[in-house]
C-alpha cells in the first residue's frame, strides 16, 4: 500500500494558528507599548525643553541685574550711572547667547542693539515690547512669528528712577520643539526595528514552544485502534512537557484498555465456542428416539445455562465500573456473616467451620457482599473433596471489615498468585472448575468497587485463604 502523501499546510489554518494568534498578540502588545512609550517621551523631552527655555531667560536676566547691580564701565572704571547704552553695550559684548537664543535692547522705546549684527527683532515682539514699555512691567510670554514661537521674558530698565529702556530676551521654542521631534523620530524608528527583529524572535520562538503541540496532534493523527505504541519524547518540566506526559499517560492507559479488550474479546469466543460447539453437534445428531432426545435436551439446556451464567458474569463485571454498581446500606458485621455462614453449608458436603465473627457495624452492600463471600465458599468447594474443610470467619480491624474462606485444597502456587484474579485465568495446580474463570474477577471488582481488595494467603498443597477487605465506612465519607 502506498504512503498517505504528507498534507500541505492551509494558508487559513496558518493565520488563524495558535503560533499565528500568539505573534499577533506579541506585537499588539509590543505596538501599544512602544506607541505609549514614544507618546511619553515626546511629552517628557517638550516638557525639559520648555524648562531649560525658561533657565535661560531667567539666567540672562539674572546676568544683566548683576551687571546692572556690581558692574563698572570697562572705559571710565566707574559705574555705568545713567548711561545706558554703555550698559547695554557691555554685556552685549560679553555674553554669548545661546542656540536660538537673542537678546534685545530699547532706549527710550527704540530698538538699540540685539546679540547678533544679523538680528533684529520680530515686528509682533516688537510690538509687545513697545507695549511693554508703556506699562513699566516685567513680562514673560509668547508670540507667533513665521519663524516659530518665541518665548521672551522682558524686564524694564530704569536709570535714575526713569525708565529709561527695556531688556528683553527671546528664545526660539521652535528650535528645542525641533530637536525633541527628531529625537522622538529617531526613537520611533529605533522601536520599529527592534518591534520587527523582536516579532521575527518570537515567531520562532512560539514555533519552538508550540513544537509539542505539533508533535501532539501528528501522534494523535497517526495512533490507530491496531497501534498506540506511539509516545511524546517529553522534555523539561512546564506546562506543555505535563501535558505531553499526560497525553502518553492517557495513551498508556487506552493501550491497555484495548490490549484488555482484545484479551476479552478473545477469551470470551474461546469460552463460547465450546459450548457452541457442543450444542450444535448434539442438535445435529438428534434422532427420533424419545430417550435420545429427552438426554440431548438435557445436555444442551446445561450448555445454554452455562452460557448463560457466562454472559451474565461478564455482565456483572462491566457494570462494576459504573457508578449505581454498589447500593451501600448499615450491616451488622456478626449477621451478615451468620447468614453467610449457613447459605455456604448448602452450597455442598463439606466440613463447614465458623472460624470467628466479627462484632461491629460497617455500610457496605449486602447482596455484593453476599455474592462475592459465596464466590469464594464455590471456588473453595470446586477445590476440595467431600468431607475436606472449609472455614468461614469475619473481623472487624484498623477500620476495615474482613471476611475470609479458608480451605484445605492444594492450594495456589507461588506463580500464579499474582494472575489468579485476572479474567478467564484458572490456577493450573487447582482442579479444573466448571466456571469460566471470571470468580474471583467478579470478588476482586466487588472489593474495588467498596474501596477495599482482595488478600490470598495460600501455598501449594496446604490449601488457600481469600480475604475480602473493605473499609468499614464508604469512601466518600472517609474523604469527608
Amino acid at each position: 500500500m502506498s504512503p498517505e502523501p504528507r498534507r500541505r499546510p492551509d494558508p487559513r489554518r496558518l493565520l488563524s494558528g495558535a503560533r499565528t494568534r500568539v505573534l499577533l498578540a506579541f506585537v499588539v502588545l509590543l505596538t501599544l507599548s512602544t506607541v505609549a512609550s514614544n507618546l511619553a517621551l515626546r511629552q517628557i523631552l517638550l516638557a525639559r525643553a520648555s524648562e531649560r527655555v525658561d533657565q535661560a531667560l531667567v539666567q540672562e536676566i539674572d546676568e544683566f541685574r548683576r551687571l546692572v547691580r556690581d558692574g563698572r564701565n570697562p572705559n571710565t572704571g566707574e559705574r555705568f550711572g545713567g548711561d545706558i547704552e554703555a550698559l547695554f553695550d557691555v554685556f552685549l559684548l560679553r555674553n554669548v547667547p545661546g542656540e536660538g537664543e537673542d537678546i534685545f535692547t530699547f532706549v527710550d522705546g527704540r530698538p538699540y542693539k540685539c546679540s547678533r549684527p544679523e538680528c533684529k527683532p520680530n515686528q509682533r515682539l516688537l510690538d509687545r515690547v513697545m507695549e511693554l514699555g508703556a506699562t513699566g512691567r516685567t513680562e514673560r510670554g509668547e508670540v507667533q512669528t513665521p519663524a516659530g514661537e518665541i518665548r521672551y521674558l522682558a524686564v524694564p530698565v530704569e536709570v535714575a528712577n526713569r525708565q529709561r529702556g527695556e531688556f528683553v530676551v527671546a528664545v526660539n521654542v521652535g528650535s528645542e520643539r525641533d530637536e525633541v521631534r527628531e529625537a522622538v523620530q529617531v526613537a520611533a524608528g529605533v522601536s520599529l526595528a527592534v518591534l520587527l527583529i523582536a516579532s521575527a524572535l518570537a515567531w520562532v520562538i512560539a514555533g519552538r514552544v508550540l513544537a509539542p503541540l505539533r508533535t501532539l496532534r501528528s501522534t494523535a493523527e497517526e495512533i490507530t485502534e491496531t497501534d498506540l505504541t506511539r509516545r511524546i519524547d517529553v522534555h523539561g518540566d512546564d506546562e506543555i512537557a505535563e501535558l505531553g506526559t499526560t497525553f502518553n499517560a492517557m495513551l498508556d492507559r487506552l493501550e491497555g484498555a484495548f490490549a484488555s479488550q482484545r484479551a476479552l474479546v478473545s477469551d470470551a469466543g474461546h469460552e463460547l465456542r465450546t459450548p457452541i460447539t457442543i450444542v450444535r453437534g448434539h442438535l445435529e445428531l438428534l434422532g427420533d428416539d424419545p430417550a435420545e432426545r429427552e438426554e440431548t435436551i438435557a445436555l444442551v439446556t446445561d450448555e445454554l445455562d452455562r452460557m448463560a451464567r457466562f454472559v451474565d458474569d461478564l455482565l456483572l463485571l462491566a457494570k462494576a465500573e459504573q457508578a449505581d454498581f454498589l447500593r451501600p446500606g448499615p450491616l451488622d458485621l456478626d449477621v451478615l456473616t451468620d447468614e453467610l455462614y449457613a447459605k455456604a453449608q448448602a452450597l455442598a458436603d463439606r466440613d463447614w467451620r465458623l472460624a470467628g465473627s466479627g462484632a461491629g457495624r460497617l455500610t457496605a452492600d449486602r447482596q455484593r457482599l453476599t455474592q462475592a463471600v459465596m464466590q469464594l465458599a464455590q471456588n473453595a468447594v470446586q477445590h476440595t473433596e467431600p468431607g475436606d474443610r472449609i472455614a468461614l470467619g469475619s473481623a472487624i480491624r484498623d477500620g476495615t471489615a474482613r471476611l475470609w474462606v479458608a480451605d484445605s485444597g492444594p492450594g495456589v502456587p507461588p506463580g500464579e498468585q499474582e494472575r489468579i484474579f485476572d479474567r478467564f485465568h484458572r490456577a493450573g495446580d487447582r482442579r479444573r472448575s466448571d466456571g469460566a474463570g471470571l470468580g474471583l474477577s467478579i470478588v476482586r471488582a466487588i472489593a474495588e468497587a467498596h474501596g477495599g481488595r482482595v488478600e490470598l494467603d495460600s501455598r501449594s498443597g496446604q490449601g488457600a485463604t481469600f480475604t475480602l477487605i473493605v473499609p468499614t465506612a464508604p469512601p466518600e465519607e472517609e474523604v469527608a
